[in-house]
């Protein structure tokens, strides 16, 4: 098994449920006795955390894009850095609630900055890893706002009902492009059946026999 096998992502925007079925993978991996460390985006380290607080704080409302986008790759180069390459030469699971599609999609496809241009920093930030397979969890922007209603929005969350179009729209493409690598994922269904649905296709993945 290669060494970047066992590097998951998911992607989603929020409200996708991406959280969720990550914790419930874990649960199943852990029970049949294997290894996973999972990491959420930004954040795993000590400085990747910091950049997090900077990034969602809502008094930073002047933050410019291209301001956003390095501080995003700055805290992904950190945590692989710090945290992934050593996982995945133990032959650990890593499972990272979003990668670079986030960057892609929020960055390039929300903002309207240059795309060819952040996957060549994107490249830079990461060495050049990109997960073994992504499960994107697709929702409506309509039904994301429904399940995050009475929950406080951070900085990026109150960009808009358009914004997060363009959000969704950009990750739908991306999978298009990449469908050896994304598994598309209607998150609509049920959570025991999302869930089902994902452990099958892991087993499938893996090979795992349980």
């Amino acid at each position: 098994m290669n060494s970047n096998k066992k590097f998951i992502s998911f992607e989603g925007i929020d409200g996708s449920g991406k959280t969720t079925q990550i914790n419930l993978l874990c649960e199943k991996l852990i029970k049949i006795g294997e290894k996973v460390s999972v990491f959420r985006e930004p954040g795993g380290t000590i400085i990747s955390e910091k950049i997090r607080r900077f990034l969602l704080d809502k008094t930073n409302y002047n933050l410019s894009s291209e301001a956003e986008t390095l501080l995003f790759l700055a805290s992904r180069n950190q945590l692989i850095t710090e945290k992934l390459k050593n996982k995945l030469d133990k032959g650990e699971y890593v499972i990272f609630d979003r990668f670079n599609d986030s960057t892609i999609a929020y960055q390039g496809y929300g903002f309207g900055l240059d795309i060819k241009h952040l996957k060549i920093l994107s490249n830079f930030a990461t060495f050049g890893l990109e997960p073994y397979k992504t499960f994107f969890l697709d929702i409506s922007v309509e039904e994301s706002l429904v399940r995050r209603s009475g929950n406080k929005s951070d900085r990026i969350e109150q960009k808009g009902e358009k914004y997060l179009n363009k959000v969704r729209e950009g990750f739908k493409i991306i999978a298009k492009e990449n469908p050896r690598r994304i598994i598309e994922i209607d998150a609509l269904n049920g959570l025991d059946e999302l869930s089902k649905f994902i452990w099958s296709k892991f087993k499938e993945i893996y090979d795992i026999k349980v």
